[in-house]
């Protein structure tokens, strides 16, 4: 019953945070520093021992806690820790009716990450895989029944383990960079455990005697907040229009030409050279003052990755006029970012006019 409190109570909280997030766009890529947390609950499989029968369980709490980097392109790796909480209630396959006592699951992964960013609208799919150690303390285990009674001691042997993770993310716009997550893990762990103890057969005298655990398969099943530092508001619906921080170029009041590029890229194509030769051929019929040569990008990056990537390409441009005859000092480069789209569009959209270089001849 706690467990199910604190689950509705968590439910009640991220419901207003939820609502608001509902024409929230997909999460850009993380990039930098992210701290992540979840609760939920855990299926054990029954757990086979050497000696025959398996050690059954009642679904148990689990809890997780990370801290973690984006490399901005989709991938991220953390460090996690965990707590998982199962009781024994059965061993199946052997003559004992009654058993007790818990196993508690804690321990280290290290993660890898791959989010499906814009892959659908409103929420980010991902994958990860990972590995670490994990230690089973066997808290009070203990079998009763007609072959006399087995107690073992309540020590923590550790274990390698491993595990997949599939799961989604709703950024939640009322707070940039937090998101609600939820997701399924399949941990195992690797190799045998031994706990030591003592068996009293029925009628008999007691002696020491060796439980070893084989396979550890954990069904986990997730529901947390993920919150990525620095990460910028997203823009409203409706944005009120304001001044940029460098005005936009002013039309073209002789000669413009455009140069298109595909997604993320800053490579001039075949038709791109066609373009540039002919605004470089232009240049030397008409008397010019200044060339212009402007970098723009669509919104599927981040607005600082964009700056970067709009310049890139102006650079390229820039280097096939001079190239073409064009002199270096009569060509003035500037980066806009996704700013002034040639198409107007929502964030996070790739929009093929919007990759562009404007050449302009003054």
């Amino acid at each position: 019953m706690k467990l199910r409190s604190a689950l509705l109570a968590a439910t009640m909280l991220a419901v207003p945070m939820l609502a608001g997030s509902l024409a929230a766009r997909a999460d850009q890529p993380i990039s930098g520093l992210y701290v992540s947390g979840g609760a939920g609950i855990n299926y054990k499989q029954p757990v086979n021992g050497t000696t025959g029968g398996n050690f059954q369980s009642h679904l148990g709490p689990a809890f997780v806690a990370a801290v973690g980097w984006g490399f901005g392109n989709g991938f991220r790796a953390e460090i996690e820790g965990n707590y998982y909480n199962n009781r024994f209630y059965k061993v199946g396959g052997s003559a004992y009716t009654s058993v007790g006592g818990a196993e508690q699951l804690f321990g280290v992964m290290v993660n890898g990450y791959y989010d499906f960013n814009n892959l659908i609208p409103m929420i980010t799919p991902y994958v990860g895989v990972g590995v670490g150690y994990e230690f089973a303390n066997h808290q009070n285990v203990s079998a009763y029944g007609p072959p006399g009674t087995v107690v073992f001691s309540n020590s923590t042997p550790g274990s390698f383990a491993a595990q997949a993770i599939i799961g989604a993310a709703l950024p939640l716009t009322a707070v940039p960079g937090l998101s609600l997550t939820a997701e399924y893990r399949f941990m195992a762990l690797i190799g045998n455990r031994s706990y030591s103890g003592v068996t009293t057969p029925a009628g008999g005298v007691a002696h020491p005697s060796t439980l070893t655990l084989q396979n550890d398969y954990n069904h986990t099943f997730l529901v947390g907040l993920r919150y990525a530092f620095g990460a910028a508001p997203a823009p409203a619906a409706a944005p009120v229009p304001a001044a940029a921080p460098e005005a936009a170029p002013a039309p073209a009041p002789a000669r413009s030409y455009i140069v298109f590029f595909d997604w993320d890229k800053a490579t001039l194509t075949a038709r791109a050279h066609q373009i540039i030769n002919e605004a470089a051929a232009a240049s030397t019929h008409v008397q010019y003052t200044a060339i212009a040569v402007n970098g723009y990008t669509d919104t599927s990056g981040t607005p600082k990755y964009n700056m970067g990537l709009s310049i890139r390409r102006a650079d390229a441009v820039a280097h096939a006029l001079v190239l073409d005859g064009v002199p270096k000092n009569a060509i003035v480069i500037k980066g806009f970012g996704e700013t002034h789209p040639l198409v107007p569009t929502g964030p996070g959209v790739r929009e093929p006019q919007n990759r562009r270089v404007e050449i302009i001849i003054h």
